[in-house]
């Protein structure tokens, strides 16, 4: 018996709603993850500038390596014992104002820094910088999910956490040149001025955050009713079939497979922190001189890493994978790191950097694809918190024990090979995780 043709008409509907909601998508897209990323690029930069003002501030203040990595980490500590409140606030009072909150309080406190004057007001002062900003990074991957379905959302993120590398990109050289060019300016030290400067944009995006987001597609007036109603419904539609998911706060922590995901970021966390905290340490060890020139050459890994990121978010959304998609940018983190603990270049440094940081920076954004396939509802709020500060661990742990190492050894090597076999662990996790559960 022949088989009927489809109605012209039919497929003629099928491609003007395909067409519909791929514009109507594109239009969220452009409207709140370009201001996300700005607000991340912010957020990163305040993070990880103490790794440039290290190389003023440890020798001003006779910090050791140890006292540094310590102080760098315990950041963590803070961000860890407020992670899951903050979320769980923020999916009650909304992302508007619980973002804008976090962003003029961690602004104020990371300008503050510049009246750190000894190991204990430094370590005072990054727990209270974590405590403040605890909130952010997984209240924006929640607020992701109330706009775009899974398999929209690792473009998304991806291009979101591209602020990470575009931090390094033009707050390296900026730190640099700060540093540089304002040493000794009204009587205050170059790193005093980076960490005041650095924290204007905090606050000033703060106010913004509050003006310009709206909580929910339901609240946007740029958006039409049909558009609404489209994102609505593939929200719900999304969200149906997640019937695994923990439902309430408690269950999150009795969940395992949180806690499995939990393990897998904190491997991933630990190469990328790794990186960050000490890239412009090592960039200077090869032989690189001047803060604005260390800036400039620690710019290069960020450039490829932003690169990567984009494109494999796109392939993973594209394909609907997700484990390979992370397990082999893993694996080459894993390469880049033992290669430049090995490198006797600027040039073979930089190289191994860079293949290094567009591994590790890469897996973060694919690696929420994960968790957000199977959490909904409250649970997803205290599960991605609990995830990410748990993981977020590794943030303590990793600049720490580098530091440690190097003060015992004299060289970075040992801490590099650290970093690698957490990537390979992290990569194992991934790959025993059941396809069926993540690649959505």
């Amino acid at each position: 018996m022949p088989v009927r043709a489809a109605p012209l008409g039919g497929a003629t509907q099928q491609a003007d709603e395909k067409t519909f909601d791929d514009r109507t998508y594109a239009k969220v897209f452009w409207r709140l993850v370009p201001f996300l990323m700005l607000c991340y690029v912010v957020a990163y930069l305040d993070r990880v500038n103490v790794g440039f003002a290290k190389l003023q501030m440890s020798q001003e203040l006779k910090f050791s390596e140890t006292v540094y990595g310590l102080g760098a980490g315990i950041f963590f500590l803070g961000y860890f014992l407020f992670e899951v409140p903050s979320n769980v606030i923020l999916h009650r009072v909304g992302a508007r104002v619980w973002i804008a909150r976090i962003m003029i309080t961690w602004g104020m406190i990371s300008g503050a820094f510049l009246f750190v004057n000894s190991e204990w007001s430094f370590y005072g002062m990054r727990f209270l910088l974590g405590l403040a900003e605890a909130g952010f990074y997984p209240g924006v991957i929640l607020y992701t999910t109330s706009w775009f379905p899974a398999h929209r959302r690792a473009k998304v993120i991806a291009v979101f956490m591209a602020a990470i590398p575009i931090s390094g990109i033009f707050g390296n050289p900026l730190s640099g040149w700060i540093m540089d060019a304002l040493n000794g300016a009204h009587g205050l030290s170059g790193w005093q001025w980076m960490f005041l400067i650095e924290a204007v944009p905090a606050v000033l995006i703060g106010v913004a955050v509050f003006l310009y987001l709206d909580n929910r597609p339901a609240e946007a007036k740029w958006l039409t009713d049909a558009e609404k109603q489209l994102l609505e419904r593939d929200i719900a539609a999304d969200n149906h079939g997640k019937e695994s998911s923990p439902h309430s706060i408690a269950t999150v922590f009795r969940n395992g497979r949180v806690w499995f995901m939990s393990l897998i970021y904190f491997a991933f966390v630990t190469g990328q922190y790794g990186l960050t905290f000490w890239m412009p340490t090592i960039v200077k060890a090869s032989g690189v001189q001047g803060n604005f020139n260390i800036g400039l050459i620690s710019a290069i890994p960020f450039v490829c890493a932003a690169i990567v990121m984009v494109l494999l978010g796109l392939s993973a959304d594209r394909m609907r994978e997700r484990r390979w998609h992370l397990i082999i940018p893993a694996l080459l983190g894993a390469v880049g790191f033992v290669v430049s603990a090995n490198a006797g270049s600027t040039t073979v440094a930089v190289a191994a950097l860079s293949v290094a940081a567009a591994g590790v920076l890469t897996c973060s954004p694919l690696f929420w694809s994960l968790p957000t396939a199977f959490l909904s509802g409250a649970g997803a709020a205290a599960g991605i918190a609990l995830i990410n500060s748990v993981g977020n661990l590794a943030g303590f742990v990793s600049p720490y024990v580098i530091g440690a190492l190097r003060d015992a050894t004299g060289s970075t090597a040992t801490g590099m090979y650290a970093l690698a076999v957490m990537l390979v662990v992290g990569s194992i996790c991934v790959f025993v995780t059941p396809a069926r559960m993540v690649n959505r």
